[in-house]
């Protein structure tokens, strides 16, 4: 596994426990289809979070944030649809977040949290 694929996997374990830590439920992980993937979708009360994780070691080439543009939250709108076909059931209720991680090799991890991005 290339090493921003390690990092990106840890980013996506540490936003799952911040997540887990502010009261959210996990319901799926890294879940799939031809459109692309989600990185983790929770819940939050009645509403079903879709939650984009960027990770950085730094902020050396920028902020993690940087990387979630318009075309990225538009994709992201298609695949929470895309989601919800998949599983039906109740999903009045839907938001998408974004998390940034910033996880350097040495020392805490700072986690940045933005509800309602989209």
């Amino acid at each position: 596994m290339a090493a921003k694929d390690v990092l990106g996997r840890r980013g996506e374990a540490i936003a799952e426990r911040h997540l887990l830590a502010v009261g959210l439920s996990i319901v799926d992980k890294n879940w799939r289809c031809p459109q692309g993937e989600i990185d983790l979708v929770a819940r939050d009360g009645d509403e079903l979070v879709f939650v984009e994780v960027k990770t950085r070691s730094s902020v050396a080439f920028g902020h993690p944030l940087e990387a979630i543009t318009v075309i990225k939250l538009a994709r992201l709108r298609r695949l929470a649809a895309a989601w919800c076909d998949a599983h039906p059931g109740n999903h009045d209720r839907i938001r998408i977040d974004a998390i940034a991680v910033i996880a350097p090799s040495v020392g805490e991890p700072r986690v940045e949290h933005l509800a309602r991005v989209f």
